[in-house]
């Protein structure tokens, strides 16, 4: 007789070797340079998830269709694009720390320097927090041009049908307004519908609930705290930024400052301005704050064994509407979902694109398999291409997924990458679902 809890393992264990089997064929490529070479070749990359769109690593460019094949519809989600920081201290703390310096005269020449650049952006921030920035708004014209460029047969097509919807949060409507706006201009016959409401958050912004928060956010504080301890170094930026280490020592928690300084100096390339604040730190600081982001994202959204891979089922609702989507398109060409970087992050994982549903047990080696600033920059966007035989013509349904406009892999077997047949990929995801909700 098979108990309840011989059944969990049994789920769990067919859940664990058909993730394999496909794990096996995806054959996402290796990492062709360490993370930090690329991050010291391109800084802003540390910036994880304030790291601006347009300042990504080298395109490649698109595979054609298939023979005797046309794309017919596109499904995707994507982030907000650059925006202010979300709360006042992210701005205010580390600025409070070199005045309470400057009046004890306690700065270094570059001490005051940084002070008086902080205090020159600060009023910018006044009722902005969390707002688009117009860097974000031109990633997403940028993201929607290109669209239409890309894919002609689905976005200029004459009355094309366009249903795109926002989460309630106004930089994510401004980014679809922006997209949309493109797509019009490409095609001003397009027929486009806008929609944004609280009765849409349960797919487009789920929070986090049920046993994949408890499993994930309190289990991975532990690993988190000490990643912050192991990667953060501030003897060095302290002694250039104040005269005193022994007021230092007294006054300032020299990690926590360091960590902030250095969230401000990362989302500086979310703004048209000539204040950089990066050069503050040594490449071998800036390598290290981005392992701490690295490490914290994975914690709380990525496979982490941490979280017994749970996290990326967060994005239940949204998996399941795209699939549902899908199978239910008639006239609808495009299906564009606008929200957050913690839905595009672990959707990204769920699907398994590339390398992002990869389980990293040693954290320390998370940087040669797993890289956040791949995965959702500022505008980052999912974007699952459908091609269909072109007229008079039979055979499978083909889709293929782009992860910010560059070509991934997926969980299942092909023979023509980038392109899978749907029904495969359809009934893996469908599975994936199936022997998760059984296991809860």
């Amino acid at each position: 007789m098979i108990t309840k809890m011989d059944k969990k393992l049994l789920i769990a264990l067919s859940f664990i070797i058909c993730h394999s089997s496909f794990s096996v064929a995806q054959k996402a490529p290796v990492f062709e340079t360490s993370a930090k070479d690329e991050i010291v070749a391109n800084r802003y990359l540390a910036g994880s998830n304030y790291l601006d769109y347009d300042r990504q690593l080298t395109d490649k460019a698109l595979t054609p269709a298939p023979k005797g094949y046309e794309p017919f519809y596109m499904t995707h989600y994507g982030r907000h694009g650059s925006r202010w920081l979300i709360w006042e201290g992210d701005y205010r703390l580390p600025m409070t720390t070199l005045k309470s310096a400057r009046e004890a005269g306690k700065l270094t020449p570059l001490g005051e320097e940084t002070l008086q650049k902080l205090e020159a952006f600060h009023p910018t921030t006044e009722k902005r927090l969390g707002d688009l920035t117009t860097v974000g708004e031109r990633q997403h014209h940028g993201i929607g041009k290109r669209m239409a460029q890309n894919f002609p047969e689905i976005f200029k097509t004459p009355g094309v049908k366009i249903d795109a919807r926002s989460t309630v949060v106004i930089r994510c409507i401004l980014s679809m307004i922006a997209e949309c706006e493109e797509l019009a201009a490409a095609n001003p016959t397009a027929q486009i519908h806008n929609d944004v409401s609280e009765s849409l958050q349960y797919y487009l912004n789920q929070p986090w609930e049920g046993v994949v928060k408890e499993q994930g956010r309190t289990t991975g504080d532990k690993e988190y705290a000490e990643a912050q301890q192991k990667y953060t170094h501030p003897e060095r930026l302290m002694k250039a930024l104040f005269n005193d280490q022994q007021w230092v020592y007294n006054n300032v928690a020299s990690g926590d400052f360091m960590r902030r300084l250095f969230e401000v100096a990362a989302n500086m390339q979310s703004h048209d301005t000539d204040i950089e604040l990066l050069s503050l730190f040594t490449d071998d600081e800036v390598y290290d704050q981005w392992r701490i982001r690295n490490v914290g994202w994975y914690l709380d959204y990525g496979a982490s064994p941490v979280s017994g891979s749970k996290m990326p089922f967060s994005q239940l609702n949204l998996l399941k509407n795209i699939i549902e989507t899908a199978d239910t398109v008639t006239q609808t060409q495009a299906t564009l979902r606008f929200g957050h970087e913690v839905c595009v992050m672990p959707l990204a994982c769920l699907l398994e694109l590339d390398n992002c549903g990869m389980a990293v047990e040693n954290l320390d080696e998370l940087d040669t398999y797993w890289r956040n600033y791949r995965i959702f920059p500022m505008g980052c966007n999912i974007q699952l291409v459908f091609y269909r035989p072109k007229k008079g013509k039979e055979g499978d349904i083909l889709v293929k997924a782009l992860l910010n406009e560059r070509e991934a892999y997926m969980p299942a077997q092909t023979d023509n990458w980038p392109y899978y047949k749907w029904q495969d990929l359809r009934l893996y995801y469908l599975n994936k679902i199936k022997e998760f909700e059984g296991g809860l």
